[in-house]
Formats: structure tokens, C-alpha cells, sequence
């Protein structure tokens, strides 16, 4: 949060307001989410520079959705811009519900990529950096999300049950997810020669590891190999919960292990598991 707090303010921008980033920091949103409100809700309030930000009306919410509608934002990024608007005058104001009438677009439903085993066997196989190693092998082994994988700390991985445990993950929720014993014995080689001191993974001066060096550590493994699919952290996260699903594990063990608060989330790997299409016969060998 502090971060937003100190950010270089360019002339003429509009920064939210404080009592916004005091109610996000209150109510302990993740920090994904607080970057998405923040960016939205400020998005909405430069829209209207003359405007004070408690004039702007239902009428304005309207005319900025429309914009953001006209100049093909996602239908995603649309509810969540409504969403961090929604935020600012029922949540922090205390208003009462009052954009519950303006329309959302339908959620788009597209399905994730999938790697297949030989792929993301061949993606941590041509890995030699063996801290890169280890975190290819946990986004996909501990279908972590990428932020999961650098909030990790040493204590955090059980050897004796064989589990991961993962801390104030998305929503707040502390879960367990499975340890595997080729990633556990490369964690204690990585262990050795790097002796992490407050997390798993840090960068040289010993600070969280970033984002951006997971981005690097995937583009350069694909890069080695022949794959052309698009692939990211969550990728690897796609391939965990469907590969469990091929080989027969149950929906809600699944949901458990990602940390999904609703089936219905996980229902969307069904989607592009091979074994839901093995059982159909294509016309053309009738």
C-alpha cells in the first residue's frame, strides 16, 4: 500500500483519495486486487477532470462504462472498473447501493492454455539455474499462483507430510497443496547453496523475489524449446489442476488444492481435460 502512497504524482492527475487506500488496507484486500481498484477508480475520476469526485452520478458511472465499452476494453476489466467504483461510494462513503441497476457485461468465458506433461517436463528440464528450476517446479507441481511462490518461506514446506502450506492466499485463506519428492529434493539442493533468510526465493541483495523475474525465468525456458503456445505462472497453474483431472482426482480435492472458493471455478477445467473428449467417437472414424 505504501507504494501507491508514493508515487510520483503527475501535474493534473488525480490520485485517490486517502480514505480509499485506508478501507482497501483495512479490509486487507490482496494485493492484485488493490492495484486493480485503484488503477480503475483512478482511470474513472480523470475521466471527469473538472468534476469533484462526490458530484459524479450515476449518469457519469453510465457514460464512462459506455466509453470503456465503445473502446473495447475487456468485458473483465469493465465489471472490475464498476467494481472499484462500486468501492469508493458504498464501501468507503457508506452510501447506499447505488449503481445496482447499470448493466454488466457478460464475463467472458475463454479457456486457459494447457500444457501438455512432456511440455512442462521439457520447460523445467532445460531450467539449469536450479532456483529457476524450483519455482517452474512449484507453479506446476503446488498449482501455486505466482504470488504464492514468492510469498513462500522455508517453514513453509512440510517435508514430513509432504505438503505445502500457503499463506493469506487469494481472499485471506491459508491452504495446504501438494509437496512432490523431485521438487523437494531439488528445494534442499537450492537450499544449500543459496540459504534463503526470510523468503524461498530472493534476489540478490536477499529481498522478495519479483514478478517480473518469474516472467523472465518462463520466457527463457520457452525460448529453449519448441513450445508456441503463450505461456505464463498461471499456465503451469492450468496444467496442475487439468493433468489431476485426467488421471481421475476428484473436482472439490482439486478446488481444495487451488484454493477456489466455488466449484464452479474449477468446473472449467472439465472444459479442456483430454479424458471428458475420450469417450466420443469422431464421425469421421464411423
Amino acid at each position: 500500500m505504501n507504494w501507491f502512497r508514493k508515487r510520483e504524482k503527475p501535474t493534473g492527475y488525480r490520485h485517490c483519495p486517502e480514505s480509499y487506500l485506508d478501507k482497501l488496507e483495512l479490509k486487507r484486500y490482496a494485493n492484485n486486487t488493490v492495484k486493480s481498484y485503484v488503477s480503475c477508480f483512478e482511470r474513472f475520476i480523470n475521466f471527469y477532470p473538472d468534476k469533484s469526485i462526490n458530484e459524479l452520478d450515476e449518469l457519469d458511472v453510465r457514460q464512462f462504462l459506455k466509453w470503456l465499452v465503445r473502446n473495447n476494453w475487456s468485458n473483465s476489466y469493465i465489471n472490475q472498473s464498476k467494481n472499484s467504483i462500486k468501492f469508493y461510494y458504498e464501501v468507503v462513503l457508506g452510501m447506499p447501493n447505488r449503481f445496482y441497476q447499470i448493466e454488466r457485461p457478460k464475463k467472458e468465458r475463454k479457456l486457459p492454455t494447457v500444457l501438455s506433461k512432456s511440455e512442462v517436463r521439457e520447460l523445467i528440464n532445460v531450467t539449469r539455474n536450479i532456483k529457476h528450476k524450483c519455482i517452474l517446479s512449484l507453479l506446476y507441481s503446488a498449482g501455486l499462483r505466482r504470488s504464492e511462490v514468492l510469498n513462500l518461506k522455508p517453514k513453509d514446506i512440510d517435508s514430513k507430510r509432504m505438503l505445502i502450506k500457503v499463506n493469506d492466499a487469494k481472499g485471506n485463506k491459508d491452504r495446504f497443496t501438494l509437496l512432490a519428492k523431485s521438487t523437494l529434493t531439488d528445494l534442499r539442493t537450492y537450499y544449500k547453496l543459496y540459504r534463503p533468510q526470510t523468503y524461498l526465493f530472493e534476489g540478490q541483495k536477499k529481498e522478495k523475489y519479483s514478478p517480473t523475474s518469474i516472467a523472465r525465468i518462463i520466457t527463457s525456458a520457452v525460448r529453449k524449446t519448441s513450445i508456441k503456445k503463450h505461456v505464463t505462472a498461471h499456465t503451469f497453474r492450468h496444467s496442475f489442476a487439468t493433468h489431476l483431472l485426467e488421471n481421475g482426482t476428484d473436482l472439490r480435492h482439486i478446488q481444495m488444492l487451488l484454493g477456489h472458493s466455488s466449484t464452479k471455478t474449477t468446473e472449467i477445467y472439465t472444459h479442456v481435460a483430454s479424458n471428458t473428449f475420450n469417450s466420443i467417437t469422431n464421425p469421421i472414424d464411423l
